[in-house]
C-alpha cells in the first residue's frame, strides 16, 4: 500500500496556501479619490532624465534597439 507521508501534505497545503495569498494579494482596486496618488510625478517613468537615459542605453547595448519609450502606435491610425 503506497501512502504518502503526513509531512508531503503538509508541504502541499502550505504551498496551495501561499499561492493562494498571493494570487489574492495581487488584485485590487483603486477608488476614484487615489487615483490622482498614482498620477502624481513622482511615479511617472521619466521623472528622472539621467535614469531614463541609462536606461535606454542598457535597452540598446542589451537589445540593439532604440526608442519605443514613448506612446506605441502601428501606423493604422488607432493609436
Amino acid at each position: 500500500m503506497n501512502v504518502v507521508p503526513p509531512r508531503t501534505w503538509r508541504i502541499f497545503f502550505l504551498g496551495l496556501t501561499a499561492l493562494a495569498a498571493l494570487v489574492g494579494a495581487g488584485c485590487s482596486t483603486v477608488k476614484p479619490w487615489e487615483r490622482g496618488i498614482l498620477a502624481d510625478k513622482t511615479m511617472n517613468r521619466d521623472r528622472d532624465p539621467l535614469g531614463l537615459a541609462l536606461a535606454e542605453h542598457m535597452f540598446f547595448s542589451r537589445e540593439g534597439t532604440t526608442g519605443g519609450q514613448g506612446v506605441g502606435g502601428g501606423g493604422c491610425g488607432c493609436n
